[in-house]
């Protein structure tokens, strides 16, 4: 990725938490900003102006970038999560690192087009469908990291560890293609991926009923010695929690704790179905909490905790998921209104807290915690949002985050910019113009794949 440096001038911005008109950011060949001037009431000579408000880029901590390829179809007829997850499968055994690519590509660029800057790419799809590597082993990933650069994202891949269809019970035929045999192997072959620069690497245990007990220390291990991020679902729904508790006797949480998952680098994805003791264990821990707000009501998973994961300590961050939508505002707005549904109460979580759910703990948990602010020395990513559309006009500058927030679609994004470039320019994605046509196409030849 080339890069210049770049002036450009918000004409408002959010800075250390309040609204502030007229802000020129310098941005560096580095990929950072150098300098926050507020105040400036025209553009300075040289700048690119952001009409609107200006917040840091949003992190969508956790992606599964072909579930995109069943929106619509997923929500025709009724079932719930396990029968969801029947078609799924059936997506998944028609990827080729060639359709994979492709419809990554798209979905990425549609994520810059939400205002998104960085993914966590939750990535277990590693091998041909009878479960044989391909000649390079890591070509699925490659294929992401590849994707994620020509749609100009951050990509953290969450190489994931995926080695039983359950407690006790080996992959099932169309799971072959997920597992590594063992967790060493599995070390083996993410140690092989070339992270750097805007890819990262990061591990993941796709839970605790598809990873061994007796194997999860080599994954926590594997990240440690790295200082990698480590992602594992955690309870997404009751079934988890009672199959652990009979094979184990414990929590899904529990066991993670027990086996040395959880920690300050460590993310729980979902914790939908937790105890008072589970919670206490991630906040103490450190562990950070990845909800997925539009995709748990979708499936049906129930609402998480989110209050109560706040209360206690553990930060907390906002993924996409299946990508039922791709919009940043509707998962900040599900937190707060998955809260007031819950309690009868409104106002659970300040513009600041749902912001920094959106935008500063999330890239925290992909591995940049230099991410998530408009700062000097910070990573110059940002994304602005329009404050003239129908959704979002009428409300003072002041409080034009409460009107994002409260209104506001990924349609209301107006410009995003990556690493110093301009990435989104006046809604249209400047690597790759026509995104819904990318989208189509590879949505529609993987559906004709046989």
């Amino acid at each position: 990725m080339s890069l210049t440096a770049q002036l450009y001038w918000a004409e408002h911005a959010w800075l250390g938490g309040t609204v502030e008109p007229g802000v020129a950011l310098a941005t560096a060949p580095s990929g950072r900003i150098t300098e926050v001037h507020p105040g400036l009431a025209a553009p300075p000579i040289g700048a690119v102006p952001l009409r609107g408000l200006t917040v840091p880029g949003f992190a969508n901590a956790h992606s599964h970038a072909f579930h995109r390829a069943l929106r619509g179809l997923s929500q025709v007829g009724g079932g719930t999560f396990w029968t969801w997850r029947d078609g799924m499968y059936d997506t998944a055994a028609r990827l080729t690192p060639a359709s994979y690519g492709a419809l990554a590509r798209a979905v990425f660029a549609e994520m810059a087009l939400a205002g998104i800057t960085s993914v966590g790419e939750f990535h277990y799809v590693h091998h041909r469908p009878d479960g044989t590597p391909y000649g390079e082993p890591n070509a699925m990933g490659l294929a992401l990291a590849a994707a994620a650069e020509d749609a100009g994202l951050r990509l953290t891949l969450l190489d994931t560890c995926y080695l039983a269809a359950g407690f006790g019970r080996p992959p099932g035929p169309r799971q072959l293609r997920f597992s590594d045999g063992t967790a060493d192997a599995w070390a083996a072959r993410a140690a092989a991926l070339p992270g750097g620069g805007t890819f990262l690497v990061g591990a993941a245990v796709h839970s605790v009923r598809a990873v061994p007990a007796g194997e999860l220390a080599t994954v926590a291990r594997w990240a440690a010695d790295r200082d990698a991020p480590l992602h594992l679902h955690l309870s997404e729904q009751p079934a988890e929690n009672d199959d652990c508790l009979r094979a184990h006797g414990v929590t899904p949480t529990r066991l993670a704790a027990d086996h040395g998952l959880l920690g300050p680098r460590t993310t729980a994805v979902h914790a939908t179905h937790l105890t008072d003791d589970d919670i206490r264990l991630l906040a103490d821990s450190g562990t950070a909490v990845c909800l997925c707000p539009t995709t748990e009501r979708d499936l049906a998973d129930g609402i998480g905790p989110a209050a109560g994961l706040r209360d206690a300590g553990a930060p907390l961050c906002l993924g996409t998921d299946s990508h039922t939508v791709i919009d940043p505002l509707a998962e900040t707005r599900a937190l707060e209104g998955g809260e007031r549904l819950r309690s009868g109460r409104r106002g659970h979580f300040t513009p600041a807290e749902l912001l920094g759910a959106a935008g500063a703990a999330g890239h925290a948990a992909l591995g940049r915690p230099e991410g998530g602010r408009l700062a000097a020395g910070a990573l110059a990513d940002f994304t602005t949002l329009a404050l003239d559309s129908v959704r979002t006009t009428g409300c003072p500058p002041a409080l034009a985050a409460e009107a994002v927030l409260a209104a506001g679609t990924a349609a209301d994004v107006r410009h995003t910019v990556v690493a110093g470039r301009h990435i989104v320019r006046d809604g249209i994605h400047q690597l790759l113009p026509d995104v819904p046509g990318l989208l189509d196409r590879a949505i529609t030849s993987l559906h004709h794949t046989a």
